[in-house]
């Protein structure tokens, strides 16, 4: 069983992150910077989100003194291609045309940071997708506005609902925190002294 010891700052304005901590029973405060979410071009997806989210952490390193500062960063990819947050309703159309009637992958980066040491790692889930009409789409978007997710959807509304057919692998890391993997990193904190 996980014992809070430590101060834990979730640096994401995420609302989903945030309600998955909640859910998690951890006492937590958000705090927030800019940070340049630009990477080299040939890593995998995998290393982007883990990179990205490295990035978030180093930000903070200067305030992990005597804290846990939780950083993540999650991004969809499809056939190779990185589907990031949409510019705008037409960009999340073209996302979510693509995503229908096909499996993607979600993957999210997590870093956390403590006293300057850091511990990184991902999670992947894949996801399947029925096929969603041209209306279907239209309303998820007008209704559900997903222009702060990757891949211009979330699992938890009404998209999730009716129209993923199954996912291998974690929902929460579909969210964008794999709390399990979470968990465990937070339990173990022979590196957070």
């Amino acid at each position: 069983m996980y014992q809070q010891r430590l101060p834990i700052i979730l640096a994401s304005k995420s609302p989903r992150r945030q309600e998955l901590l909640s859910a998690m029973n951890l006492d937590f405060k958000v705090v927030l910077k800019d940070v340049d979410e630009s990477y080299p071009e040939e890593l995998l997806p995998a290393e982007i989100a883990v990179y990205i989210a490295e990035k978030k952490a180093k930000a903070f390193d200067e305030d992990s003194q005597g804290s846990i500062i939780i950083t993540a960063d999650t991004i969809v990819a499809y056939n190779g291609e990185i589907l990031g947050k949409p510019e705008d309703a037409h960009h999340a159309t073209e996302m979510l045309t693509k995503l229908s009637g096909t499996n993607h992958q979600v993957y999210t980066g997590v870093s956390l940071i403590c006293n300057g040491e850091m511990r990184s790692f991902y999670d992947t889930t894949e996801v399947f997708f029925n096929d969603l009409s041209p209306e279907q789409i239209s309303y998820y978007i007008k209704n559900y506005k997903p222009m702060d997710k990757a891949g211009a959807y979330g699992i938890q509304d009404w998209i999730g609902m009716v129209a993923v057919k199954k996912i291998i692998g974690s929902y929460t890391n579909v969210m964008g925190l794999p709390t399990e993997k979470l968990y465990k990193v937070l339990a173990d904190q022979s590196w957070a002294v």
